[in-house]
């Protein structure tokens, strides 16, 4: 081995090339007016871009701002190195963690940078039940949208990790926000945002340009997303029960998932998909159908195990959607909805939106539409919501007394005949088959019928039901006072419980308390007087039937919305007073024995169901007989 020694050439050869260095940094430096001559134009391009932007936004009610917060330039380069074809979109300025926002008068978002969607939608109008503003995303924690895609190189990317370049324009006296993933500055993925005065619609474009040969064709591009629903009202629960994931398909058929723990479905070809919450809603609407839709629906209530006034997020909501490529590129007209859950403005946009609102299928559905909600609204126009709300219903029960009427006529009939009903009852008690045809030969001669008293409390329940839907979907009671109710599309305590009971819940509301008092007079005279035809075959026990209503009323509609448990009370006192009038000075019972008993006299025709039935009663008797 050759011994290493001091060699003095080499320490003189390093020190002279370090001094030329040196004297090559020195000679090379910039002057003092150079280095003043580039602070002035760097200046210069920092003060044009400013008043490019304010410019731009001046005078107009639509604006949009941009904050950066820059990211890490190390974790950039390490990004770019990972991305591919999309490497250059980490290189550009744009690749940090900024947000840009586009306002109007209503509605407020925040889209940033990291994968060019909402982090933040505010609804500048409205408060939650604690007078905080109304989000439906806020913080970019509750939502996310992203597009999963191969590339030719065969990476797999997700958009919400990748950064996208923000350009902001004016289009009339519209807002545009285009977000764009670039490859090259002729290159890129683009996300369209266009932002009206005074709409809570955004049109929404997913877009590309010159990705034919960067898209694997073979794999799908699939698009996520995904939302929890915050909580904005008093009643966790009652909120949570109007909460759901809803879409139309087909052309314009709708559905919902449910309120099950988990639910899902597959659909094809649909329009739309609204992740609503009970008065506010996010809905994400396609001009291009979806050709198939992955839909997951999670109630979060139970799973949180937390106290209802601690429970913030109620369900979690899910679309997973593939969209095709055409000759190789991203071409989608969509759009986005963020706002109340309101019939009135979602009918405005005429996309099938209104199917939103719970108002009841087929004809209940058709009665809030064309009558109540119009009439409604009418009456709202110059009346209180709560004086509004009574002088409805004494319209509603005023115009449906003539069943009223025809109801309480049919049970005075049945009161008349019922000591023969009796005595016929006693004579035949060991022969069911010929009580039962005296019974109908009876009620025949009279001209009276039991059924003649249900018919009419059946006409009456298309408008019970779409009374029920109609006041929890009423987006005009919420926060609406009156009386002691601080609002009407809530419950309206007036003492809190310490403790929890089933069913009942943690307080006690008033108006259920008088609907179920007024529920239980009406029942009370309704019933009362039919008690002893419980003694009959098949009758149900009125006497259980009378008392049971009234506490179903008081227990389950204690969490109701206190405008429905207000329709009720008022409902039934004005039954009452018409069923008192009606018996005490229209009805004379004396009138209506002499009626039956001129009614016997006659000879009655029967038509072909009656004397079929008369047949076959005859023929029974007669087997029964030879038995």
């Amino acid at each position: 081995m050759e011994e290493k020694k001091f060699d003095l050439n080499s320490i003189i050869g390093f020190a002279l090339i370090f001094a030329i260095l040196m004297y090559l940094f020195y000679i090379n430096k910039p002057s003092e007016e150079e280095i003043a001559a580039e602070a002035a134009k760097q200046e210069q391009v920092e003060a044009a871009k400013t008043k490019e932007v304010e410019e731009g936004l001046a005078g107009e009610t639509t604006q949009s701002t941009i904050v950066a917060d820059p990211l890490d330039s190390l974790a950039m380069v390490k990004a770019a190195s990972e991305l591919g074809a999309f490497a250059y979109s980490a290189t550009l300025s744009s690749a940090t963690n900024q947000h840009t926002v586009l306002e109007n008068e209503v509605l407020r978002l925040k889209i940033s940078n990291q994968g060019g969607y909402i982090e933040e939608a505010l609804l500048k109008q409205y408060k939650t039940y604690d007078s905080v503003p109304v989000y439906l995303i806020k913080d970019g924690k509750n939502a996310a949208f992203n597009l999963n895609f191969g590339t030719s190189d065969n990476r797999t990317l997700d958009t919400k990790n990748l950064f996208f370049t923000p350009t902001v324009t004016k289009s009339g006296v519209n807002t545009v926000l285009s977000m764009k993933l670039k490859v090259s500055e002729t290159q890129f993925l683009e996300y369209r945002y266009e932002l009206k005065p005074e709409d809570y619609m955004v049109d929404f474009t997913i877009r590309s340009q010159g990705l034919q040969n960067v898209f694997n064709g073979s794999q799908e591009v699939v698009m996520d997303w995904k939302m929890q629903a915050i909580r904005h009202s008093k009643s966790a629960k009652y909120e949570n029960r109007y909460t759901e994931l809803i879409y139309e398909y087909g052309g314009g058929k709708d559905d919902y998932l449910g309120q099950g723990e988990t639910t899902d479905d597959v659909e094809e070809n649909v329009t739309w998909i609204a992740f609503k919450q009970h008065f506010f809603s996010a809905v994400l609407l396609t001009d291009t159908p979806f050709s198939t839709a992955s839909l997951v629906s999670k109630n979060l209530m139970d799973a949180q195990e937390l106290p209802e006034k601690d429970v913030k997020i109620t369900k979690e909501f899910s679309a997973s959607v593939p969209l095709a490529l055409q000759s190789g590129e991203l071409n989608y007209a969509m759009d986005w909805y963020y706002g109340p859950t309101d019939y009135k403005t979602l009918n405005t946009y005429k996309r099938n939106l209104d199917e939103i609102v719970p108002l009841g299928w087929g004809i209940f559905g058709w009665i809030n539409r064309y009558l109540f909600i119009p009439f409604f609204g009418f009456l709202s126009g110059f009346l209180p919501y709560g004086i509004a709300i009574i002088v409805m219903t004494v319209i509603v029960r005023i115009v449906l007394s003539p069943v009223t009427y025809k109801s309480y006529v049919s049970q005075a009939k049945m009161k008349v005949l019922r000591p023969e009903i009796n005595e016929i009852n006693e004579k035949y008690k060991d022969n069911a088959m010929k009580k039962q045809q005296e019974t109908m030969a009876l009620y025949s001669k009279a001209g009276a019928s039991p059924m003649s008293g249900c018919l009419p409390a059946l006409m009456q329940i298309p408008v019970f039901y779409a009374l029920f839907n109609f006041f929890p979907s009423a987006f005009q009671l919420r926060q609406e006072p009156f009386l002691w109710a601080e609002d009407l599309s809530s419950y309206d305590a007036i003492a809190e419980l310490p403790f929890e009971v089933p069913f009942y819940g943690d307080h006690i509301s008033l108006f259920p308390i008088l609907a179920s008092i007024a529920i239980f007079i009406y029942m009370t005279m309704t019933t009362g007087q039919n008690m002893q035809m419980q003694t009959q075959p098949g009758m149900p026990n009125m006497k259980f039937i009378m008392y049971l209503s009234p506490l179903m009323m008081l227990v389950f509609f204690n969490n109701y919305a206190s405008g429905l448990s207000l329709y009720y009370f008022i409902s039934n006192l004005i039954t009452i007073g018409i069923m008192l009038v009606i018996k005490h000075v229209i009805i004379d019972e004396d009138k209506i024995l002499a009626k039956i008993q001129e009614n016997k006299k006659k000879p009655k025709k029967q038509n072909k169901f009656q004397k079929k039935m008369k047949e076959m009663m005859e023929q029974a008797e007669q087997q029964k007989a030879k038995k």
